[in-house]
């Protein structure tokens, strides 16, 4: 009998372990409610930041963190999700687009997902679940993807090899040249080359959480891209930058957490958005994040 053979590199995770949170700042909690709980069909975590000054939502592992504030608008950036039922996603959709009229509301089909937008203007993506793509992910956060200066994606993926020893690869399809970085099981960062100039800083940050948090903090240290020293178990930098000479490439405030943080692996609460009061079905509240 032959042994079976198995290619043990493409399990490897590298330094990124997990994509904790995007930030977007909102000035209306009502319609942040309408679009992320009763449009997307996300849940609201039920024991953090639960008054009207900030709203953290959970999807599947992630959240997004939505403070109240100037509207935060970042045009280069797309948060590609990962719902249960399409079919269910766009009857929600379609039962909020009249309290969302009159804002930058919308969403339409694709083949591949459901492209929205937010009362303010920001991009979601929605898929469905697809092994190939998003291994075992049901409900979750799959990527936060960002629109890169032409020429730039080498060099970005050099940034992430070399600062965090991250899985990393470049490629192509049918929206262009990407580089892809790996953010732990069914997550990644993806920067989308586009022979626009670079957008400033856009007004809000991505978390991740990381394996080794000395080594990517001394080189960040070294070239002077530590923005904020925020606690023992979390740093932040802002600019990705040419390692060669110093250039900035793109500008994101990324929040880097160690994973002894208090909150890394936080049990997150899904609902299973196919339940509803008038299909209620006893002992099935909980939604599942894993196929």
């Amino acid at each position: 009998m032959s042994q079976r053979t198995f290619n043990r590199a493409s399990e490897d995770l590298g330094n990124i372990v997990d994509i904790g949170h995007v930030n977007l700042r909102v000035p209306d909690q009502k319609l942040a409610t309408l679009f992320y709980i009763s449009g997307l069909g996300l849940t609201r975590d039920p024991y953090l930041m639960t008054g009207v000054d900030n709203m953290w939502v959970n999807v599947g592992q992630s959240q997004f963190h939505l403070p109240t504030g100037e509207a935060a608008y970042a045009p280069r950036t797309l948060t590609g999700l990962v719902v249960p039922d399409r079919a269910a996603l766009l009857e929600r959709l379609k039962k909020v687009s009249g309290d969302l009229s009159g804002t930058r509301f919308s969403w339409r089909e694709t083949n591949e997902a459901v492209e929205t937008t937010c009362p303010w203007g920001n991009r979601i993506r929605c898929h469905e679940p697809d092994p190939a793509r998003f291994g075992q992910m049901r409900t979750g956060m799959a990527y936060v993807e960002f629109d890169a200066p032409g020429g730039s994606l080498p060099r970005i993926v050099r940034f992430y090899e070399q600062i965090f020893d991250a899985q990393c690869n470049q490629g192509a399809d049918e929206r262009g040249a990407f580089a892809r970085i790996a953010c732990g099981p069914g997550q990644a960062l993806y920067f989308r080359e586009t022979s626009e100039s670079p957008a400033p800083c856009p007004p809000h940050h991505i978390q991740i959480y990381i394996a080794d948090f000395s080594g990517p903090y001394r080189q960040l240290g070294a070239r002077g891209l530590i923005s904020e020293e925020s606690s023992q178990h979390q740093y932040r930098f802002e600019n990705i930058v040419d390692l060669d000479t110093g250039d900035v490439l793109f500008t994101i405030d990324h929040e880097v957490r160690s994973m002894t943080h208090a909150m890394f692996g936080r049990p997150l609460v899904n609902r299973n958005q196919e339940q509803t009061a008038r299909t209620y079905r006893s002992g099935a509240d909980a939604g599942q994040i894993w196929l």
